[in-house]
């Protein structure tokens, strides 16, 4: 059996704190709750280029950085990975802010089965009955919510459909995980420094502003950003994507938590019904995904007798 078809432990501890940091991130997100999330959305960009770079520079990669940046095809597929990240950022940010965190939740516990659905949809992937009762579950949850509040779960929608898309259009940027992300924090910076620049201008800036508070928290705002996509994009190559699969749901129940019993949003009877609705659809979701992974270990062990 090769490493890649292994999960190997420093990979293992690489996704676990990705997905630990990403659990914790609202409570620093609500700590910005009276700051535009443009402002810290362009912090988070300007902030994050200085730990991606020297995330590259130690790696040595910067050279196919240097080729990402010359060639228009790469460049552009940057550029629509840039825009989607940074809308999913911008919708996040917001429903921290605004007390929509169960809502985000709701939309990172979905989104691997949006995943499901846009493989089958764009690529022709065929679904498995098991994928198929699962995105049906998670329907039926967004359903009960739409019915309940008398319009869609915007916030779930937005972030699940923001970020599927920019995973699918990821796949297509023929560059490491860790040149990508700082090619898309160069893109993104042009925006968010012309953002910065006008709000000191017009006196509206927090960083500048004489809150000691808010200039540290805007500061950290790269490495809360950076650190944690560094961690899980070196923790997924050297896990198998079963074990990525079942370990991704982390980051939303740690949401979920932090949202019910910390900031104490209310969970209503629709969402009793709507969210165990999902868990239901990821446990066999998940199921699958173990049974597919043990075919497969059994199928190269197989063969690599026959070698033998």
């Amino acid at each position: 059996m090769t490493q890649a078809n292994q999960d190997r432990p420093r990979g293992f501890a690489f996704a676990v704190t990705a997905y630990l940091l990403w659990g914790f991130l609202p409570v620093y997100m609500k700590a910005l709750s009276h700051i535009s999330p443009a402002e810290v959305i362009a912090h988070r960009v300007i902030w994050s280029v200085p730990v991606a770079g020297l995330v590259l520079l130690i790696m040595g990669r910067t050279g196919d950085l240097r080729v990402a940046l010359t060639t228009p095809r790469m460049l552009g597929m940057g550029l629509v990975t840039a825009t989607l990240i940074s809308i999913n950022w911008g919708i996040y940010v917001w429903s921290i802010a605004s007390g929509h965190t169960l809502d985000a939740a709701l939309g990172y516990y979905i989104n691997p089965l949006f995943s499901v659905f846009l493989g089958a949809v764009l690529l022709g992937e065929r679904l498995k009955p098991t994928q198929i009762v699962a995105i049906l579950l998670a329907a039926g949850a967004v359903a009960v919510l739409t019915w309940d509040a008398g319009r869609l779960p915007f916030v779930a929608i937005a972030l699940t459909l923001s970020w599927g898309f920019y995973a699918f259009f990821k796949k297509w940027l023929s560059i490491g995980p860790n040149q990508g992300f700082m090619l898309e924090l160069l893109i993104l910076s042009v925006p968010a420094l012309a953002l910065i620049s006008y709000l000191v201008a017009t006196g509206q800036n927090h960083l500048f502003a004489g809150n000691a508070k808010d200039t540290w928290l805007l500061l950290g705002c790269g490495v809360v950003t950076a650190v944690p996509l560094l961690f899980y994009a070196n923790g997924a190559k050297l896990l198998r994507l079963s074990t990525i699969g079942i370990l991704q749901y982390i980051a939303p129940t740690m949401i979920f938590l932090v949202a019910v019993f910390l900031f104490g949003e209310e969970f209503g009877r629709a969402r009793m019904i709507a969210f165990p609705m999902i868990w239901l659809a990821l446990v066999i979701y998940s199921a699958s995904l173990l049974q597919e992974a043990r075919r497969g270990r059994r199928e190269r062990k197989k063969a690599d007798h026959c070698e033998a």
